[in-house]
C-alpha cells in the first residue's frame, strides 16, 4: 500500500511558509461503529472540544477543533445519521442535508474490516446527491485487516463512487488506533478548506471536555472496591454521546457509548464480577452521578475491552488519553 501514501512533505519550504491560512468545517459520516468518533480524537489529539454553549460561526455540534499553523479544521456532527432505522428508513431529514451542503468537506468512514453494506450504499447514495462537497472515502480500522482485504476495500468503495456517478476527492486508510495514516488525513482534507483566519481562537475550549469527566466518573466506579486487586490497570473511553432520536423535546435521552479498558484477560471477571453484577452496579452509580453532572437522563452502555498491558505502550496510552 506504499503508494497510498506518498506524503509531500516540505519539498518546497519556500512555498510552504507563503500558502494561505485555511480554515473550514468537516463532517463525517457513516454507520454506527464505523469509528467516527474513535477518528475525531485521534485528529483533534484527544481532547475533544466541548465549545461554549453561545452558537458562533456554526449552528451545528461541534465535536472538535484541529488547531495547524496552516490552517483550522472544525468538526461538526451532523445530526439524525445515527440510527440504522433513520437511516434506512425514512429519507434523511433536510437538516442533514443542509449540513451536508454546508461543510466544506465530508468524510465518510467504512471499516476496513467490513464489507460495503446497505447501510453503506445508503448514504452514499445520499452523499451523490449533495453534488458540490468534495467527498473524501476514509476507510478505517485498518490494523484489523490484512493488505489484500484493505486493497479490496479500497477497490470497492472506488467503484461504489463510480456507481453512483462521483468521484472521491480521496480514498485514504486510516487506523485511529494506531494512528496510521491520520495526520496525513489531515493534510488530505487542509487543502480542500476555504483560505481564511481561524473562525475559533485557540483557548476558548474548555480544557475538561464532558466526556473525560464522564470517564473519570466511570472509572472511579470501576475501581470501587478493587483498588488493591486492578490499582491502575483500567481506563475508561467514551466512544459516543448521541442524544436519543425521536424523543419528544421534554424527555431528552442521551445514549453514552463507553469503553472500559483493563490490560489482561484475567482481570475481566474481577470488572464485571459474578453474572455481570459487578459491571451492573458501575453502570447504576456511574449512571446517576453522570446524570447530576449533566442534567439529563442518560442511557449508559458499559463494555469491558481488553487492551494488553496499555500502561507500558505508548500508543496505547495516547489512545486511551494520557
Amino acid at each position: 500500500m506504499g503508494a497510498m501514501s506518498v506524503r509531500s512533505k516540505s519539498s518546497e519550504p519556500s512555498a510552504q511558509s507563503e500558502a494561505p491560512h485555511r480554515a473550514g468545517f468537516a463532517c463525517f459520516v457513516g454507520r454506527p461503529n464505523a469509528g467516527k468518533s474513535t477518528l475525531t480524537n485521534a485528529l483533534v489529539g484527544q481532547k475533544v472540544a466541548i465549545t461554549a454553549n453561545q452558537p458562533q460561526t456554526t449552528r451545528h455540534t461541534v465535536r472538535g477543533i484541529v488547531h495547524r499553523p496552516d490552517a483550522q479544521l472544525i468538526l461538526v456532527d451532523t445530526p439524525g445519521l445515527h440510527k440504522p432505522r433513520t437511516l434506512l428508513g425514512e429519507r434523511l431529514n433536510d437538516v442533514v442535508r443542509t449540513t451536508w451542503a454546508e461543510v466544506d468537506v465530508i468524510g465518510f468512514c467504512l471499516p476496513a474490516n467490513e464489507k460495503l453494506g446497505p447501510g453503506d450504499r445508503f448514504i452514499a447514495k445520499e452523499l451523490a446527491s449533495i453534488k458540490k462537497t468534495p467527498k473524501i472515502a476514509i476507510v478505517t480500522k485498518t490494523d484489523l485487516v490484512d493488505g489484500k482485504t484493505l486493497a479490496e476495500q479500497l477497490i470497492a468503495i472506488d467503484q461504489l463512487g463510480k456507481e453512483l456517478g462521483f468521484e472521491w476527492a480521496e480514498i485514504i486508510p486510516v487506523s485511529a488506533v494506531s494512528g496510521e495514516q491520520v495526520d496525513l488525513l489531515a493534510d488530505l482534507i487542509v487543502p480542500l478548506l476555504p483560505e481564511g483566519p481561524a473562525l475559533y481562537p485557540d483557548g476558548e475550549l474548555t480544557d475538561e471536555p464532558e466526556q473525560v469527566m464522564i470517564a473519570e466518573l466511570i472509572r472511579e466506579a470501576a475501581l470501587e472496591g478493587v483498588r488493591d486487586e486492578l490499582p491502575h490497570s483500567i481506563a475508561v473511553v467514551v466512544e459516543e454521546m448521541l442524544p436519543r432520536e425521536d424523543r419528544p423535546a421534554d424527555k431528552p435521552l442521551l445514549d453514552i457509548h463507553a469503553f472500559v479498558y483493563i490490560e489482561r484477560p484475567s482481570q475481566k471477571g474481577i470488572v464485571i464480577g459474578p453474572k455481570g453484577k459487578r459491571l451492573k452496579e458501575v453502570g447504576i452509580k456511574s449512571r446517576k452521578q453522570i446524570e447530576a453532572l449533566l442534567g439529563t437522563p442518560v442511557f449508559l452502555d458499559l463494555h469491558v475491552k481488553v487492551a494488553k498491558d496499555w500502561q507500558r505502550d505508548p500508543r496505547q496510552l495516547r489512545k486511551l488519553g494520557f
